[in-house]
């Protein structure tokens, strides 16, 4: 397994700095596209749509909706905050649904629904996606959100495998901790700050205010990374699974090494926006 897990990993990490720093806009929107769709035909299985032609039929709507999406946004840019802050509301409401567990499942337990619930995780995780490539300086801010959640995920792992006695949500995810979730937000506090000191000295100065606005990144990123995964491990536990395919040797499905990042990008993105900031402005 652990060798299957690596030779998977020295796979799948060049083709990643391949999309990040290589891909043309329009390139790098048909790979994360790509990504999402995959995602949708494992999210199918997820909902409980078994057989392949449903699973099919969904991951077709779920590409459609975001080439809609793109020739939407390419001619009203200005909505790009609305399809953020959908998936924001979405992780406000997924808290409240992981919170609840397992109680409140008639609420999503219907296919349409947790196919509807598919489509507010993948779209934003798109969308999110191009706002973060056409920014200055777009392969360190893509690098720099997924280095916070990365980061946030191993500090998560040391800390709670030490000091994980009292857990985070039982009835969801057994093995995460509320040790595992301060020493994964310790972690990404401290991958801003070396980030940002980094940015200093190769970059352009960073300011107090710069350094303010990146550790509010990094937590907001972090804490929804969290929520990503839960939502993941609730939807996979209500459909009695434990991986959402097998497509990844060692790894399960596309969605569990996504999930996090579903999460963490349309929000940080928004954040972002939001704040009118990034690198070289």
């Amino acid at each position: 397994m652990f060798k299957q897990r690596v030779i998977t990993a020295l796979v799948l990490a060049p083709l990643m700095v391949i999309g990040i720093f290589f891909l043309p806009l329009k390139q790098f929107a048909i790979f994360i596209a790509a990504i999402a769709t995959i995602g949708a035909w494992e999210w199918a299985n997820i909902a409980g749509y078994e057989r392949r032609w449903g699973r099919v039929a969904y991951a077709l709507m779920v590409f459609v909706c975001l080439y809609i999406s793109a020739r939407v946004l390419r001619i009203r840019p200005e909505l790009l905050v609305y399809y953020l802050a959908v998936g924001a509301l979405w992780w406000i409401v997924a808290f409240a649904l992981v919170k609840r567990y397992p109680g409140g499942t008639s609420l999503w337990t219907s296919r349409p629904v947790r196919g509807a619930l598919g489509l507010c995780v993948l779209v934003p995780m798109w969308v999110g996606f191009m706002h973060l490539k056409v920014q200055p300086h777009s392969s360190l801010l893509i690098i720099f959100v997924m280095l916070i959640v990365w980061g946030a995920d191993t500090g998560a792992y040391f800390s709670g495998k030490r000091w994980g006695n009292t857990k985070l949500a039982p009835h969801v995810s057994p093995g995460k901790s509320w040790a595992g979730f301060w020493g994964g937000l310790a972690t990404a506090a401290l991958v801003a700050i070396l980030f940002g000191l980094g940015l200093d000295r190769w970059l352009q100065p960073m300011s107090r205010d710069d350094y303010l606005q990146m550790l509010l990144i990094a937590v907001i990123t972090m804490v929804v990374s969290v929520l990503g995964d839960l939502v993941e491990s609730m939807m996979k536990r209500h459909r009695g699974i434990k991986d959402s395919s097998s497509l990844l040797p060692g790894h399960g499905g596309v969605l569990d090494r996504i999930d996090s990042m579903a999460a963490a990008v349309p929000v940080s993105a928004l954040c972002i926006h939001l704040l009118d900031w990034g690198f070289g402005q």
